[in-house]
């Protein structure tokens, strides 16, 4: 089973992806509201997966790339309402792999992640 961490100011996303996750088999070993305490979850449980909302990713404190350069292996997706090309390409740059969007929808949620996840291995066996 994979580990994944939610990072998410609102509790009710943060709950409604902890749903969706569990109920297609990923194991939600931290959740929490601030970008700071994600990068300790993060740290501590080694997620496969973490899913750090858009604005933690914007609030300063450089958590992609803290988690880029301690936890390589990790492939992160980004949650937003809203994703424009300007977006999707900066997170790109910061080492983003996939992209969930709000509201969610299970079935899209589930199969965004494993086809990314599925991508990373492929890429990673050469």
């Amino acid at each position: 089973m994979l580990k994944a961490v939610i990072v998410d100011t609102s509790a009710l996303s943060r709950d409604l992806l902890n749903s969706v996750l569990t109920d297609g088999g990923y194991g939600v070993v931290g959740q929490t509201h601030t970008s700071s305490q994600g990068y300790a979850l993060a740290l501590k449980f080694r997620p496969q997966l973490i899913c750090i909302a858009r604005e933690q990713m914007e609030d300063g404190e450089q958590i992609v790339e803290q988690i880029r350069a301690n936890l390589p292996k990790t492939i992160i997706f980004m949650l937003s309402g809203a994703l424009d090309a300007p977006t999707l390409q900066a997170a790109l740059a910061r080492g983003v792999h996939g992209f969930i969007v709000k509201p969610f929808k299970a079935d899209a949620v589930l199969k965004t992640i494993r086809s990314t996840v599925l991508a990373m291995i492929r890429k990673q066996q050469g």
